[in-house]
């Protein structure tokens, strides 16, 4: 495997995959370009003398009409595409696009991509830019992988080493310490026809509990509650999860309480390849948030970094006076609602390991510099098959200095449907960051309070 030399000059090294022994701290010679040619987050500092601008320190500063209220507006509203990628030029850019941003344009004659002027928008809050750089001389992958040593918090791997680390980057991103958001998620058919299914998502980092005290349920990255609040047959029943980080040393706790029953239970289903809350088939517990989880399954290759087309800035997909209709269209979403831009994003590719089962054989990620966010994920099938082609139309939150997820979407190009998460445009009080929680709130015991009947 060959990187470029411009990745080689910031330090970085790549590793086919990752081997029994621990890495990731760096020395402090090379952690000394974080802030310098490396942003405190890890990306290069500099543009490319064209299309990506250097980066001065993200989107920070609300637009003058944002209210406060948890409904972004457009900070770029004037702004138009500079040009689309369709079928007609699809190959004159196709080494900027991953296979599956190519396969969908070739299978769909409305599905392209518009192409807008790059802003490095994302940010994140001093401390976490902080504790990141002190990440890089102190962190380190252990137990084959599974586990972060000396980890407390932030980025862990700013300069990564191999692709594990940049994995482990996207799993452990700031989301803003505790957060609640009312989304809906569809799968339409092949027709273009859907119901929304309603979410009620809380997220609360470990470190962020009211009550937290230093060494309390070490082996815990955040806690997550989500309750279904419609349709009618499926309100009322709520996942909780402790998402541990070694998770083969201590597999994710998970409970589900079933309104209907008025029983709590184990859930070790939601996990890998288990099904999706409410998804009808249309993805696994481990694509939500793009991939989360275990990493045990596979091998991770870092293949290296490239310039590529991403959604990016999608403050379109979340206005308020857009209706799902208007979204939610056959086949794929709305591409006239989309921006893309040209940013440069981290390759890893994961492949099965021998003797492991999940339906995905190989899943390719692209991943941003900028936000260590998993922006596309192609994903092949056991027969080595381009079989889904996962995007994230990102945003940053700018009253929040957090960069996120507008919605994800997961294009099955052999059945022709896919599934769209995050939906705000018809929902009240989309986002509450801050919430005050405390441990007490996420255990077993306090599902059924969650419950509505």
């Amino acid at each position: 495997m060959k990187l470029n030399k411009k990745l080689l000059a910031t330090g970085v090294l790549a590793a086919s995959m990752f081997a029994g022994q621990a890495w990731g701290a760096v020395s402090a010679e090379e952690a000394a370009k974080l802030g310098d040619s490396l942003t405190p987050m890890g990306a290069e500092q500099a543009g490319n003398g064209g299309e990506i601008p250097p980066w001065t320190g993200g989107l920070t500063t609300p637009p003058a009409d944002y209210k406060g209220d948890g409904i972004y507006v457009n900070p770029y509203p004037n702004e138009e595409p500079k040009f689309t990628i369709d079928q007609s030029n699809v190959d004159q850019y196709k080494d900027k696009l991953s296979p599956g941003q190519v396969a969908m344009i070739k299978r769909y004659d409305d599905y392209f991509l518009p192409v807008y002027e790059t802003h490095r928008s994302a940010a994140y809050p001093k401390d976490v830019m902080e504790q990141t750089v002190e990440n890089a001389t102190t962190v380190e992958l252990i137990k084959d992988g599974n586990g972060l040593g000396n980890y407390q918090s932030a980025t862990p791997f700013p300069i990564p080493q191999n692709g594990l680390e940049v994995i482990w980057n996207h799993i452990t991103r700031y989301r803003g310490g505790s957060v609640m958001r009312n989304v809906g998620q569809v799968t339409p058919t092949v027709d273009g026809d859907y119901s929304v299914v309603k979410f009620q998502d809380e997220l609360t980092w470990r470190t962020y509990l009211e009550d937290y005290e230093p060494g309390m349920d070490p082996n815990v990255l955040f806690y997550f509650k989500q309750a279904i609040t419609a349709p009618a047959r499926l309100a009322g029943n709520v996942l909780l999860v402790h998402e541990t980080i070694d998770q083969v040393a201590e597999p994710r706790r998970a409970w589900v309480y079933n309104a209907g029953q008025r029983r709590v239970r184990r859930a070790p289903q939601v996990a890998y390849d288990g099904p999706g809350t409410a998804s009808d088939g249309m993805r696994t517990s481990d694509n939500f948030d793009m991939f989360n989880g275990a990493p045990d399954r596979y091998n991770w290759e870092l293949v290296g970094k490239k310039e590529m087309y991403i959604p990016y800035n999608s403050y379109k997909l979340v206005d308020p006076d857009l209706s799902y209709d208007q979204i939610i269209k056959a086949g794929h979403i709305n591409q006239n609602l989309t921006r893309y831009e040209l940013h440069r994003v981290w390759h890893v590719r994961a492949t099965l390991k021998e003797g492991e089962r999940h339906i995905y054989a190989q899943r390719d990620f692209y991943i941003d510099e900028d936000s260590w966010q998993a922006s596309i994920i192609d994903h092949y099938d056991g027969r080595g098959e381009l079989w889904r082609v996962a995007e994230a139309h990102a945003m940053q939150f700018y009253d929040q200095v957090v960069p996120w997820y507008a919605i994800e979407v997961l294009y099955d190009l052999l059945s022709g449907r896919y599934l769209a998460l995050g939906l705000t445009n018809e929902e009240e009080n989309p986002y509450e960051f801050g919430i005050e929680r405390r441990s007490r709130d996420y255990t077993p015991a306090a599902l059924r309070r969650a419950g509505t009947r």
